[in-house]
């Protein structure tokens, strides 16, 4: 059996188009995406407001789209995929991460997956597979939806560098959690990693294909996927294999994947991936994928918000809290968040994003719709001037703190919980007609 192979350049703002297109052919991806099927780019938005390393960056989602492109995908079949959670509001992250911009520049379809599409419980979808679920059968005992249009469709997957809180690293694999669960995706959260294993079985079975380009020029190192320390690294990675990608994704960060990562580890055993980094080929900058970043992980110095979610899916606060989130009572953690991490710790800490700003990476984030290329121009390599620094970069702290609030309220009116309560009141109104 051939080794799996992790495709790895580094890269500067200079060569980025250039070099995402090198990146992808080493990892075989126009193998892996036929060019016949649809092909949905799963954009990643762990923060709906711009925070560096956090979400798919406009240059990753460009750079793929132009590199497809190139090489002959149809446009037409291409599209933007958004999932929603009920913290994080896709509409606002998309317009905050600059990626709406990307996909209007290339006029391609834009589809959340929360409007107008259809959902389909897992069992039509899989059948038989579904028996072989780690903890997905007892989580859902009737089944979860997935999305009908997943089926026979390619998803090619644009996470970034990142540490989580609830699975110690976070890439291909936990990319596809919002948008192949539906509602109380929470409700996984204590057998997180079991899960990411079922969905990636799932994954397997209902694509047509299967890949994950990966975005390290930011990476995030703290307890993410939120409130991390930025840094500046400069390195790409893409894989057909989602469990070698997240692999060699972690031993960058300084993680040993079978040891450290369980998810990586639980997928390894089971055949889906290669995990073990001795076992896969590396394409490209071997000198870059042997770095050793040394993060120090999210579990050094959590947030408030971070101890108290591993106290109530993990810790002494379990028994009598969580089941508090399987019930009507479960908008109070979604507020909780919403509060804690958008009105307090984002308009806090924009130290963090005034510094990296000031990188060429930042300047190109900032100056994005000044650089924007055209959408025909398959051939420049990057952005050689990626703007000036501005004279002082300005807090918006007031900005996001007044946003957090309209954030809150459609966190609140969203509530599954509550969508439901509204659906079961609807239905008993029509009976009485």
């Amino acid at each position: 059996m051939s080794k799996a192979t992790v495709a790895v350049v580094q890269t500067s703002p200079a060569t980025v188009l250039a070099d995402t297109h090198r990146l992808l052919n080493l990892a075989g991806y126009q193998a892996a995406l036929p060019k016949d099927q649809d092909t949905a780019l799963k954009i990643n938005i762990s923060w709906h407001f711009f925070y560096p390393g956090s979400s798919t960056t406009p240059w990753q989602l460009d750079g793929v789209i132009r590199a497809m492109k190139r090489d002959g995908y149809d446009p037409a079949k291409i599209h933007g995929c958004h999932n929603r959670t009920v913290v994080i509001d896709a509409h606002l992250g998309e317009r905050e991460n600059k990626q709406i911009n990307v996909i209007r520049n290339h006029g391609l379809r834009n589809v959340h997956l929360y409007e107008g599409e259809d959902w389909i419980n897992v069992r039509e979808a899989v059948g038989g597979l579904a028996d072989k679920f780690l903890c997905l059968n007892q989580v859902y005992p009737d089944g979860f939806l997935i999305p009908k249009r997943f089926i026979g469709e390619n998803i090619l997957h644009l996470p970034t560098v990142k540490t989580h809180v609830f699975t110690t690293t976070t890439g291909a694999m936990k990319n596809a959690f919002g948008g192949l669960l539906n509602e109380r995706r929470h409700w996984t959260h204590p057998v997180i990693h079991e899960t990411l294993v079922d969905l990636l079985m799932v994954q397997r079975q209902i694509h047509s294909g299967l890949f994950a380009m990966m975005d390290g020029t930011f990476a995030g190192d703290g307890p993410g996927p939120r409130c991390m320390i930025p840094h500046v690294k400069n390195v790409l990675l893409a894989s057909s294999d989602q469990v070698a990608i997240d692999a060699v994704a972690a031993k960058l960060m300084g993680f040993d994947p079978l040891r450290d990562i369980k998810f990586i580890r639980l997928a390894h055993d089971l055949g889906l991936g290669c995990g073990d980094p001795r076992d896969i080929r590396i394409a490209g900058d071997e000198d870059a994928a042997a770095q050793n970043w040394h993060f120090t992980g999210p579990y050094n110095k959590m947030t408030f918000a971070s101890r108290m979610q591993h106290h109530i899916y993990w810790g002494p606060l379990k028994k009598p809290i969580e089941w508090s989130l399987k019930t009507i009572l479960a908008p109070w953690a979604y507020i909780a968040s919403v509060l804690y991490h958008d009105t307090f710790w984002y308009p806090t800490h924009q130290a963090y994003i005034r510094d990296i700003l000031r990188s060429p990476w930042g300047r190109l984030f900032q100056n994005w719709d000044a650089c924007v290329l055209p959408p025909d121009d398959l051939t420049t390599p990057g952005w050689t001037d990626v703007g000036a620094e501005p004279a002082k970069l300005r807090s918006e702290a007031w900005k996001y703190f007044r946003e957090s609030f309209r954030v809150l309220g459609t966190c609140i009116k969203e509530a599954p919980e509550f969508a439901a309560a509204r659906r079961r009141r609807k239905t008993s109104g029509s009976r009485h007609f």
